[in-house]
């Protein structure tokens, strides 16, 4: 039987979230130090463990048939790759930062300017779609230190926190585009591995949707059930059920995690007591 060939960042934030996510979908992978590649058990899946800015190439060349890879880097040097599942993880953003003492008034101030990045192709797009002329300097590796050394009077960087950017004396002056970890897919991909691929993105969307879910549990007055439904949507609706106490139901939900206070709170206003709140691990729909 086939196998589909996956790739991963070798190291770093990137590689540990993802051989998360897909021990959570049960694949599991026995990897030694330093290894270039794995099989999964149980599962017609090998995981390569490439540099990030290989890993498109890779998938153009069918190298590799998937890849787990910041978007960032796919919009940079992925052309023509298609993704097949946004992963909600790993999340940055690509920006231009300057000095602290530099005046900044807008993007036309970076006319003539030298930038610095690792970003070229990015970049480049980006000040060309708004008429913009800047020289750029293409450095792989620590872009931040450009203008402290003279060799730019900008940077364009990935950001998460923006620490980086502080202890450099920087600030960010262009956010270009936000990115997270994908799932793409190379567009040589025989049918027998796409239905491997179908499978595993199957998982992966049980995963994510439990991990942006929680289960809750609560009692509420019966006459006041009708109100307190109508505030849990539920995957279908809510379960209902009698308490051994007289005029009194237990009610099982699901609620996304991003309006979690907001329900809470409003649960309690219409008499909702006992609330349990439960971790989702994963919901297949």
């Amino acid at each position: 039987m086939s196998k589909l060939r996956i790739a991963v960042q070798k190291a770093g934030r990137l590689n540990e979230d993802s051989m998360q996510i897909l021990k959570d979908i049960g694949i599991n992978i026995d990897n030694g130090k330093d290894q270039l590649k794995a099989s999964a058990k149980g599962f017609p899946v090998e995981v390569f463990y490439l540099r990030n800015g290989d890993i498109p190439q890779y998938l153009k060349d069918g190298v590799v048939d998937a890849a787990i890879i910041g978007e960032n880097v796919l919009i940079e040097k992925g052309n023509g790759i298609n993704i097949a599942e946004k992963l909600g993880f790993s999340t940055c953003r690509v920006c231009i930062a300057v000095p602290k003492a530099t005046k900044y008034n807008g993007l036309k101030d970076l006319e003539g300017k030298r930038i610095a990045t690792s970003y070229p192709n990015t970049v480049r797009d980006y000040l060309d779609k708004n008429g913009v002329n800047a020289n750029l300097h293409i450095i792989n590796g620590s872009v931040e230190i450009a203008p402290n050394i003279g060799l730019a009077d900008a940077i364009c960087d990935i950001v998460s926190s923006g620490s980086t950017l502080f202890k450099n004396n920087l600030k960010e002056v262009e956010t270009i585009l936000k990115s997270e970890a994908v799932l793409a897919v190379s567009p040589i991909l025989s049918e027998d591995k796409q239905a491997i691929l179908d499978t595993i993105q199957f998982r992966i969307k049980s995963v994510l949707k439990g991990r942006q879910s929680k289960y809750i549990l609560l009692n509420a007055p019966n006459d006041k059930l009708d109100k307190i439904i109508s505030i849990l949507p539920g995957m279908k609706s809510p379960t209902v059920l009698p308490l051994a106490e007289k005029g009194w139901s237990s009610v099982h939900s699901v609620i996304s995690k991003n309006e979690f206070w907001d329900v809470i709170d409003e649960l309690k206003v219409n008499g909702a007591q006992g609330i349990l709140v439960c971790p989702i691990e994963k919901m297949v729909l």
